[in-house]
């Protein structure tokens, strides 16, 4: 059950560094680091996956299918950490608006509760992984074979989609802050006027393109569970809800008329008649 051990080793690394980042959350009161942790985390959660996977046919433990995948996950979390890094940084020792209305609404028990949250954001990064376990915990005679299936092909190409139009996103957007004659108004500059959260649908491409990579490898469809959940996080949880709270009490009408006419998730072309 070779599966069993990667689950116990990436299980006590999301224990170890939920811990030690609400520790360090505690010292600079700022509970927003714990994001760019999450990020990042997943790097070395694949890292974890290589080292505890069983060896192939021939001693070796990697092949092109995990070769491929680690990188893939490398550069998406690193990429992802790094921007999230930044944006933490600039606005320190301000907490981002989710943490401090939490800090708010539990009180003299944030400090307890918080470490719960941190510890379920572990818990999510282990379940999101699957895609990955998958893949490193293959062990079928075709994995010593240094070729890709069609799967690995699609889910590496649909990876590459979904790097380039979130990188693309956050570029886009943060050239429109950048100039001050744009305060208070919308960004609708490029993808952002296609869809009112481009970088949410490129980042649940990417996971999608986890699954797909997966399906190559024995039981890889359970892995759906991956997109799904991200999906459900992003679209009715965290994502889009929040920001777009924040956004209509920030850019008022503004935001309320780009609402109607544009797509709230998967790229599309204006309605040329806005939805009441």
């Amino acid at each position: 059950m070779p599966w069993i051990y990667m689950i116990l080793a990436a299980t006590a690394f999301v224990v170890v560094e939920m811990t030690l980042t609400h520790a360090v959350a505690r010292h600079l009161q700022n509970n927003s680091i714990v994001d760019v942790v999450w990020s990042a985390g997943f790097a070395f959660l694949g890292v974890t996956y290589l080292i505890t996977a069983p060896q192939l046919s021939g001693g070796s433990s990697l092949n092109t299918s995990r070769a491929l995948l680690l990188l893939m996950i490398l550069i998406w979390s690193g990429r992802l950490a790094a921007h999230l890094f930044v944006r933490v940084k600039r606005h320190h020792p301000k907490e981002d608006i989710r943490y401090a209305q939490l800090r708010q609404e539990w009180g003299a028990s944030v400090d307890r509760r918080m470490f719960g949250f941190f510890q379920l954001q572990g818990a999510i990064q282990v379940v999101l992984s699957l895609p990955w376990l998958l893949v490193f915990g293959d062990v079928s005679a075709n994995r010593s074979i240094q070729t890709l299936s069609w799967f690995e092909i699609a889910g590496a190409s649909l990876w590459l989609v979904g790097l380039f139009g979130e990188t693309l996103a956050d570029r886009q957007l943060a050239h429109f802050r950048k100039d001050p004659a744009n305060v208070g108004k919308v960004c609708q500059v490029g993808l952002w006027n296609y869809s009112r959260h481009p970088n949410y649908f490129f980042e649940w491409l990417i996971w999608v393109a986890f699954f797909l990579f997966a399906c190559g490898s024995p039981w890889g469809w359970i892995s759906l569970i991956a997109p799904a959940l991200m999906w459900h996080f992003l679209v009715h949880v965290t994502g889009i809800p929040m920001t777009e709270e924040l956004s209509v009490r920030s850019k008022g009408d503004a935001y309320r008329a780009y609402q109607k006419s544009t797509s709230a998730f998967i790229p599309w072309f204006k309605r040329s008649h806005p939805k009441p």
